[in-house]
């Protein structure tokens, strides 16, 4: 070994470390950000679904959360605020035997406090729409 390389792979594994652990990093925060858009993805569809089982505008509002809230439980995310709210409940107000729809708009703030790491936000922001239709020949309140 030649006297001038002494400490050189000290200096190499300074510099590699940090940037092998914010790779790894990085690849984390990319999959929990996926797997909380796959979570929002889940919860509009139960809420629209949920929604369009209701027979009433106020019953679907009230049940499109509630199921949003499970769906996102079940991915074991935590929304803080969670807003599921209807975007066109006017479906409620056809007569029966005409064709209708619900949407639902699901938006959660999906909390990463177990992420702390300089760079990364303790939150991301999910937005997630889904339209359901409704039973055409079901009594609609």
């Amino acid at each position: 070994m030649r006297r001038g390389d002494r400490g050189s792979a000290a200096i190499e594994l300074a510099i590699l470390v940090p940037s092998v652990l914010l790779f790894f990093a990085a690849v984390i925060v990319a999959g929990r950000y996926s797997l909380a858009r796959q979570a929002g993805e889940a919860a509009a569809y139960d809420a629209a679904r949920t929604a369009s089982l209701a027979r009433t505008e106020a019953a679907a509002r009230t049940e499109a959360r509630t199921a949003a809230l499970n769906a996102y439980q079940a991915a074991g995310l935590t929304c803080d605020p969670l807003d599921a709210r209807l975007v066109d409940p006017t479906g409620f107000q056809e007569p029966v035997g005409v064709a209708a729809t619900v949407t639902v708009l699901v938006v959660c703030e999906v909390q990463y406090a177990d992420i702390s790491m300089p760079g990364v936000p303790g939150s991301f922001r999910i937005e997630s729409t889904f339209t359901s239709p409704l039973d055409t020949y079901r009594s609609r309140g």
